[in-house]
């Protein structure tokens, strides 16, 4: 048997395993509740959709906290068409538009806090790379960055020029899916660039580009990370726990072992100062993580870990490692199909 025989084999007897465990359930992955003007990691949801799809959940589904389905996933007593609700990041959002929603539903959600943006007077980085690269208007024809000792050069042709209309059409097109030439793809290729680097020297750079785009944004109102008093707020609900997400959002298996631990641990430990409590659940940036990092994780005192895996949790998940699925902008019946495709799967 050739290894594409092989591959395809095991692939076939995980989804029949799947499908005949009874330790099956969901986890959703968000980040916001809003409508922006461009939105190119797909990040929103409306505060409309987000309503429909917790109608959804609260009659099609079993809504639980992450905590208490990590319990009893390990105690092999999870009911059937569990779901648990996460937030990664801490925009401010989180408190004033998902909050009055899952309270009026009375479903429960753990929201993953960048430790380090909490009352940080700017924006996320990836947010403020877009302000300042997608925003419609004449940009330089070329820009020139030392990143690592290694000079990047790009030459944006074209896209130098971004129109109204072109940023229109752009507007909810994911980064990932942007064409050569156009300004969202000279976006995306920045951002890559700058994706691994610790948030010194990311910052370093972002303070270059600002100064190349002959620009000065302010942080916006729409975009902003959670001040400690609406961290506080947020957590004051009975409905919400308070997860960590790192310290500065880094691609964790590019940093060192040492410089992990200390994004890891200080996250839970400025969290834990600022809500006088356990912090007990972790999400991994970007669903990225090395093998130590999970080790990390775990010494560090965390009862489970998210990544972005898309799958659901079987029984053979770690939980450690939980896999979660990206919620997108759907109405009220599209989520429903996609619930039933999920748990049918």
């Amino acid at each position: 048997m050739n290894r594409l025989k092989v591959s395809r084999l095991n692939r076939a007897v995980k989804k029949l395993q799947k499908r005949l465990t009874r330790q099956k359930a969901l986890i959703l992955m968000y980040h916001r509740i809003s409508e922006v003007n461009v939105d190119p990691w797909s990040l929103c949801v409306t505060p409309q959709h987000f309503s429909e799809q917790l109608e959804v959940l609260q009659h099609q589904a079993h809504p639980m906290s992450l905590q208490t389905l990590v319990q009893l996933y390990q105690k092999g007593n999870l009911p059937q068409r569990a779901v648990a609700l996460t937030f990664d990041d801490g925009y401010a959002d989180n408190l004033y538009d998902a909050k009055p929603l899952l309270e009026r539903y009375g479903i429960p959600v753990t929201v993953f806090v960048t430790a380090g943006y909490v009352g940080c007077e700017q924006e996320f980085w990836w947010d403020e790379l877009e302000q300042l690269l997608l925003q419609p208007g004449q940009l330089p024809e070329m820009l020139l960055l030392d990143i690592n000792g290694h000079s990047c050069c790009w030459e944006l042709g074209a896209a130098a020029s971004y129109r109204v209309e072109e940023a229109e059409r752009a507007r909810h097109q994911p980064a990932w899916k942007s064409q050569p030439g156009s300004r969202l793809f000279f976006y995306y290729t920045i951002w890559q660039q700058l994706l691994p680097l610790a948030e010194v020297d990311r910052r370093t750079l972002l303070d270059q580009i600002r100064a190349w785009a002959q620009t000065k944004p302010t942080p916006r109102p729409t975009h902003r990370p959670l001040s400690q008093t609406e961290l506080m707020e947020l957590a004051h609900s009975s409905l919400i726990e308070v997860g960590a997400h790192t310290l500065t959002h880094p691609f964790l298996s590019a940093q060192s072992i040492n410089h992990q631990q200390l994004e890891i641990q200080q996250s839970k430990a400025r969290l834990e100062a600022l809500l006088n409590r356990p912090v007990m659940s972790f999400s991994y940036p970007f669903g990225n993580y090395a093998p130590e990092t999970v080790t990390i994780a775990q010494e560090a005192g965390f009862e489970c870990a998210c990544s972005t895996a898309a799958d659901f949790v079987w029984q053979g998940s770690d939980r450690f490692e939980l896999p979660r699925i990206a919620v997108e902008n759907w109405n009220g019946e599209e989520f429903k199909q996609q619930l039933e495709r999920w748990f049918n799967d």
